[in-house]
């Protein structure tokens, strides 16, 4: 290897963990890969990288290899690597990051349901200003065409009146509101 291709991969990574320090706020320099994130997570054998892995190849810049992996789109959001790691980095906010480059590259999600399931979520809150259940699972059946999956379920939910039929309007005005006010600070 000469000097020109050392040079141009560490180009390459500066800008990629720039971008994900910039748009998140997260320096991930500090995280040096003990490990606790990953023996936490309740998603961690599910996913194809560690969050441990994640943010390592972050480090290193490998841009191709965080957009590929699953583990951001799996990840439940529940805060237990962030409150774990001894050096404070956000890992939930890095996987929030890396989610919001990719989207903003159009780049296609490597798990599409889970980007269709908080698309669905967001437009229920916009329309009703609360979470109406039925609605948003025919929305997200609309949206991912699998119109019988959890059927069964569904049905015995409804049974045991874990559904409202009708939705409960109230707020949606404000609920617009706040959701506009994140898009442009996302924006920005």
């Amino acid at each position: 290897m000469n000097t020109d291709e050392v040079i141009q991969i560490k180009e390459k990574s500066f800008s990629f963990t720039d971008t994900v320090a910039a748009v998140g706020g997260i320096d991930v320099s500090f995280c040096y890969q003990c490990g606790k994130c990953a023996t936490g997570c309740p998603l961690v054998h599910e996913m194809d990288l560690t969050p441990t892995q994640l943010i390592h190849a972050v480090q290193l810049g490998l841009k191709d290899t965080v957009y590929n992996s699953k583990t951001m789109w799996l990840c439940a959001s529940c805060l237990t690597c962030s409150t774990r790691c001894p050096q404070k980095v956000d890992i939930a906010e890095v996987m929030d990051t890396v989610k919001i480059l990719i989207q903003r590259e159009k780049k296609k999600a490597t798990v599409p349901s889970v980007l269709k399931f908080s698309k669905s979520f967001i437009d229920n809150l916009k329309l009703f200003g609360r979470l109406y259940e039925l609605g948003m699972i025919a929305e997200l059946k609309l949206r991912t065409l699998n119109f019988t999956q959890d059927l069964a379920m569904g049905i015995k939910m409804l049974k045991k009146h874990k559904f409202n039929l009708f939705p409960g309007i109230s707020g949606s005005r404000e609920v617009r509101k706040i959701l506009s006010q994140v898009r442009k600070q996302e924006k920005a």
